[in-house]
């Protein structure tokens, strides 16, 4: 009984927080700066940060939202934010939307696990984001919090959660999507290192709602849902809700310290633990055909030699299958501990994500 009120509670605190109607001069523990104080948000087009946007909006901050030419801007239509034009490629445009700000949260970033042009998503996920974060200096940006990801970390290897503090190796940095953000948060630590004040968090795999492109495990959660993932390949991750994300991000820019990586996770599950999780919600049976991973390598194999000539993303690559591997548990420990954080069970991230699908018409 006492396990299950507590469910509840922590299922109304949303609520609870941001009362009805009006936001209040806390959020979780945060106290607000400065009330109307105006905040860039880059990625707000996307999941993490339409989320980041919608908690600082709700927290009483003054928005202004980021969007590249042509990208789908349906999470930014309930915001009530200012959109300003940026592309990570173009520092041309990087002083006008800076203008006036008091913070910067750079969420932005090239995420795909496969692409046809490295260089390019190097370009964007490193070059990009020192240009954007030295011209957030330059505007007079007191402070940033830079959006990393678990990607940039190492792994144990016992498959224990992994902290801000486990070695890295080159063979934990599967992909060109890995390696550019762990380059980039080294990049990213230097300016810190060089007096820059910017916070850096490192989200796991957050899932919940407003994943409107959507995100690979936001696709994986649908298929599941609708039925179409018969078999699956068993691998370890670490499930938080968006919009636990999105609150450790405004606990790191008033409690972080510069320089520093927090971790923002919820909680490590295997993939058919996660999967059991999603046939609860819809009443499906979970998948129950466990593939091993070393035949499907010259599949993948095969599928990626396709997609480089069609240009389209290929259901599975070798790189996928070298990180289905590993254990991606990590620990929140850190930003708990420091910030405050306290990220709610993967089981309402997973309910939240399919009521929204479904609202959205995603999922019948």
């Amino acid at each position: 009984m006492r396990q299950r009120l507590q469910c509840v509670l922590q299922a109304l605190s949303p609520a609870l927080v941001y009362g009805v109607g009006k936001p209040l001069q806390t959020l979780r523990g945060l106290k607000i700066l400065a009330q109307g104080d105006l905040v860039l948000v880059t990625g707000a087009t996307g999941f993490v940060g339409a989320a980041v946007a919608r908690a600082l909006r709700d927290a009483g901050f003054t928005v202004r939202v980021t969007a590249r030419a042509g990208s789908n801007t349906r999470n930014l239509a309930e915001l009530g934010a200012e959109i300003v034009p940026l592309d990570l490629s173009e520092p041309g445009g990087f002083a006008p939307a800076l203008a006036g700000c008091r913070y910067l949260f750079h969420v932005a970033a090239d995420y795909r696990l496969w692409v046809p042009d490295v260089a390019a998503m190097r370009h964007v996920n490193i070059e990009g984001t020192v240009a954007l974060l030295r011209a957030a200096a330059a505007a007079g940006v007191e402070r940033s919090v830079y959006t990393s990801s678990v990607a940039a970390l190492g792994l144990t290897a016992d498959g224990s959660p992994a902290t801000e503090a486990t070695p890295v190796k080159p063979a934990h940095h599967v992909g060109a999507y890995k390696k550019s953000k762990f380059d980039a948060e080294q990049t990213v630590r230097s300016l810190a290192k060089s007096g820059q004040n910017i916070v850096i968090v490192n989200p796991s795999t957050p899932v919940g709602p407003g994943d409107v492109k959507p995100t690979p495990t936001g696709r994986m959660i649908l298929d599941a849902a609708r039925g179409k993932m018969p078999a699956y390949v068993d691998t370890g991750l670490n499930i938080v809700h968006v919009d636990d994300v999105a609150q450790g991000h405004l606990l790191a820019l008033e409690k972080g310290v510069s320089g520093k990586a927090y971790i923002l996770g919820g909680e490590n599950m295997m993939l058919h633990e996660l999967l059991a999780l999603i046939a609860a919600e819809t009443g499906r049976r979970a998948p129950s055909i466990h593939l091993p991973i070393t035949p499907l390598i010259p599949i993948a194999w095969v599928m990626e030699r396709i997609a480089e000539i069609t240009g389209k993303t290929p259901l599975m690559t070798p790189d996928v299958l070298a990180m289905a591997r590993k254990r991606m548990f990590f620990s929140s420990a850190k930003a708990k501990r420091e910030l405050g954080y306290a990220p709610r069970p993967a089981a309402l991230a997973v309910h939240d994500a399919l009521a929204w699908f479904r609202k959205e018409g995603m999922l019948a």
